[in-house]
């Protein structure tokens, strides 16, 4: 829906399935009723999540006929997808292989610009499009710095393919369309920093020299296309993860021309871990949050100041005892409406600031809330479904 600083909807990876029937039937189900909760008598937006197969299937003529006759009979639009788990994300072990195929592969790049080519069909007319995406691969399948500098080399390189074709669509029709990264930890972009670093160091220098050899522009016009069309996804879970400052981060993108495509609203866990003291019970807080499905990797922060990286929750809860740590974030995408979870909170005090400078200044129109670990929550917090989308979207708006 539209709000004072943007357009404002939830990401549809909370509904499970992985192909197009299921993707349909799944919003068929639950849109309408949350719609009717949140924007009765307006447009609303949908974030939509596609995995390859589902947008191999979309991609079919009859089909995204019958879904775009279905959002003008729901007053519904799209203006973001997701487009950085490629295969199943329900009920199956995803781990690190949400980043699989990475931007080193061909099938990142065919997925990635058929997202796009649908994302165009969908799209209002007179509104920008944004599309979220892995942070080039995971950083530890590359066992050597030379191996992670030329993964950085060949996802930087095929990430310029997909700015172009946007680049040509855009000179085609003035559609603007933009690659949102999405940096995470243990991504090999997992902080405001080393995107911005990416971004001026090898994505602009190997961009300027060739999009300008591809539209017979300058370097400057080359690095003023790559930055409409390469942005920012600032997933406010994992720079909270990173203990990242917010307005920094915001302000140095601003200062370098770099764009934020998209807000993903989301909130990690986190907890202080008292000194010299008996830690079994957070260990045990933490210990029921561990689950096979998705990475938790934990950022502990140190009493030096500095911090130490768990790629997972169960080596963090090895570590639990260990002295020189005084509090753990937990990549988790819990529940944004509440901070507090027994002996563990949330980082919801993030979205807040976040959305703070979101409404001083607006720096996206893109905002989507990403939740999707409502099993976490005690049962007298529960609601259906339908109505914690809902909540969530509302908690945003007072924010707002």
């Amino acid at each position: 829906m539209q709000t004072s600083t943007g357009h404002l909807t939830y990401c549809t990876n909370i509904h499970p399935g992985e192909n197009w029937p299921s993707h349909f039937a799944a919003l068929k189900k639950n849109f309408p009723g949350i719609k009717k909760q949140l924007s009765p008598d307006g447009p609303m937006g949908i974030g939509l999540r596609l995995s390859n197969v589902a947008s191999t299937e979309l991609d079919q003529f009859t089909n995204l006929t019958e879904f775009k006759q279905w959002l003008a009979d729901n007053d519904a639009y799209v203006f973001t997808m997701n487009g950085f788990p490629y295969g199943d994300f329900h009920h199956t072990v995803v781990k690190d292989q949400v980043h699989a195929p990475d931007w080193t592969t061909n099938r990142r790049v065919d997925y990635t610009q058929r997202m796009f080519r649908i994302l165009y069909q969908l799209l209002p007319k007179g509104m920008d499009g944004g599309i979220s995406t892995s942070p080039i691969s995971y950083r530890h399948w590359h066992s050597t710095p030379e191996e992670l500098q030329e993964a950085t080399r060949i996802g930087t390189h095929n990430m310029l393919q997909v700015a172009a074709a946007l680049i040509r669509k855009y000179r085609e029709t003035g559609v603007i369309m933009h690659l949102d990264i999405e940096p995470e930890p243990d991504g090999i972009l997992e902080t405001g920093e080393e995107f911005i670093n990416w971004y001026e160091r090898v994505l602009l220098p190997m961009g300027r020299k060739e999009i300008a050899e591809q539209f017979d522009v300058d370097a400057d016009e080359a690095e003023n296309l790559i930055k409409q069309h390469i942005t920012l996804c600032y997933d406010v879970c994992h720079f909270a993860v990173g203990y990242e400052p917010h307005q920094q981060i915001i302000d140095e993108l601003a200062e370098k021309g770099i764009e934020i495509g998209k807000i993903q609203i989301s909130a990690a866990l986190k907890a202080d871990l008292p000194k010299d003291a008996d830690r079994s019970e957070i260990r045990a807080a933490f210990d029921r949050f561990d689950e096979p499905t998705y990475l938790h990797q934990v950022v502990a922060k140190k009493v030096t100041g500095h911090v130490k990286r768990y790629p997972d929750l169960p080596e963090a809860l090895a570590d639990i005892d260990n002295p020189m740590v005084e509090e753990w974030r937990a990549h988790f995408h819990v529940p944004i409406f509440t901070g507090e979870y027994g002996l563990v909170q949330s980082t919801q005090s993030d979205i807040v600031d976040v959305l703070a400078i979101q409404k001083a200044k607006s720096f996206t129109n893109h905002l989507e809330v990403e939740t999707y670990t409502w099993g976490v929550l005690p049962d007298a917090k529960k609601l259906p479904i339908n109505d914690s989308i809902a909540r969530e979207l509302n908690w945003v708006k007072d924010q707002l």
